[in-house]
């Protein structure tokens, strides 16, 4: 048979697959999903009005915004931390500019579901002429080869691609598929963004908790909010919990169910075991950066709280000791001299005691650090030397300070007029540097 009859007789295939469950089970199947999803998924933003804490992505005129409202959807990346509307805005895309959704996640997929995914999108486009946006959860978690995969398939529009990524696409998403994609960041939700979605969600009557009467103290909502630290999944898979853990009392007489939720049944249902650190991620670069400027700024209060972000969020303490013991000489070097017997005597504390014991010790140095005061002559002068040693010839080492162990090495002149620094009263007027350097000056003599 040809090769292209095959090919289409595939085509054929797949569109009646799509057709045929479509048809079936579709209307089926989102009946059964609206049913049982989580509230998360129920309320997430039906229209940009509804999103929030991203004006930058949707408010009237933005670039974003303008692109799905005109249909014209470049592939793209988004960039934000978990929660923060990621998979939300593609399901909106997908559905404001008429295309097939399609959703993969990394962590569970592989190059045949992508494949898989590719030929429907191909169907889909030949056959109804319609686009398919592939939302990419994790993308990051994909390796080179499998994100080589994507690049044919953007580049000739057979798929919209949008990969979500909570990690800096700069260093996770490689060079090729990232010059094919737009990227927008998504910001962290603030708490009153939080505290406006947890009330809708208690509101709605279709979608949330609307139909039964919800007593929701300040100081719950509060305790709720502070726990999802951003995370409007969190945040509602939180109030869902509660929620449904909380005694449902019917009151006879009006008909409606009442719940009241309580800081004590929230604590039973929220356990909140880790912080949100990566100790290989960008997340851990940005907080080690904000402890050494708050150190060299001298705020002392925010250089120990970046310290306790770090030591509460897992980081190894001899980690942080050895950048004190850099920051000790680098920032303040020879302004306080002490700042490195600190820093030393911090590094070896830590290692004899580790965690958690030693957290009083580096917040001792760190302490000490912040207070000392500053000056980075000396890693100003060391780079002033790396740059002559790498930008000039090796220049020969004067005759006059060269040792002369043997007969001929004095003959040749090795050492002579050598003057001994000891055999002198005062200061030995003598240069040490090589001759073409000899009026160098690399660290000022004030200090």
């Amino acid at each position: 048979m040809d090769w292209e009859v095959e090919v289409f007789i595939a085509k054929v295939f797949d569109l009646f697959y799509i057709c045929s469950m479509s048809t079936l089970f579709d209307a089926a199947k989102a009946k059964q999903r609206a049913i049982h999803a989580p509230l998360a998924d129920r309320m997430r933003p039906q229209s940009f009005d509804e999103v929030l804490g991203q004006p930058q992505l949707v408010a009237s005129g933005s670039a974003f915004r303008s692109l799905v409202e005109s249909q014209h959807v470049p592939s793209m990346i988004f960039w934000g931390p978990p929660g923060s509307g990621k998979t939300t805005l593609a399901k909106m895309i997908a559905r404001f500019a008429g295309m097939e959704y399609s959703e993969l996640s990394a962590v569970t997929s592989g190059l045949t579901e992508v494949r898989q995914v590719v030929r429907m999108a191909e169907t889909q486009q030949e056959f109804y002429g319609k686009r398919t946006l592939l939302f990419i959860d994790e993308i990051h978690r994909f390796n080179k080869a499998q994100q080589d995969a994507f690049l044919p398939f953007v580049e000739n529009g057979t798929i919209v691609l949008i990969g979500a990524t909570t990690e800096n696409p700069s260093f996770e998403v490689n060079a090729a598929l990232l010059s094919r994609c737009k990227v927008f960041v998504l910001n962290k939700l603030e708490p009153d963004h939080l505290r406006l979605l947890v009330q809708r969600a208690i509101a709605d009557p279709e979608r949330g908790f609307g139909k039964l009467e919800i007593d929701v103290p300040d100081a719950v909502l509060d305790q709720l909010i502070v726990s999802a630290d951003g995370d409007a999944r969190t945040a509602l898979n939180a109030l869902e919990m509660l929620v449904h853990a909380s005694p449902h009392v019917k009151d006879g007489k009006r008909g409606v169910i009442h719940v009241a939720l309580t800081s004590e049944r929230l604590g039973s249902v929220l356990q909140r075991t880790h912080l949100l650190y990566d100790k290989t991620g960008e997340e851990h670069y940005n907080i080690i950066s904000a402890l050494h400027k708050s150190m060299r700024g001298s705020d002392v209060n925010a250089a120990l709280y970046w310290l306790g972000r770090m030591l509460e969020g897992g980081e190894d303490p001899l980690y942080v000791a050895r950048r004190l013991v850099r920051f000790a000489s680098e920032d303040i070097g020879l302004a306080d001299p002490q700042a490195l017997v600190q820093a030393v005597a911090g590094y070896q504390a830590s290692h004899f005691l580790g965690m958690p014991e030693c957290t009083v010790h580096l917040a001792q140095v760190v302490a000490y650090l912040s207070r000392a005061p500053k000056s980075n002559a000396l890693y100003v002068a060391y780079g002033e030397v790396k740059k002559d040693i790498q930008e000039r010839p090796n220049d020969p080492v004067p005759l006059h300070i060269r040792n002369a162990p043997t007969s001929l090495m004095k003959d040749l002149g090795y050492g002579k007029g050598y003057k001994y620094n000891p055999d002198y009263d005062g200061p030995v007027d003598q240069d040490y540097l090589p001759d073409a350097l000899r009026d160098r000056t690399y660290l000022s003599e004030d200090l």
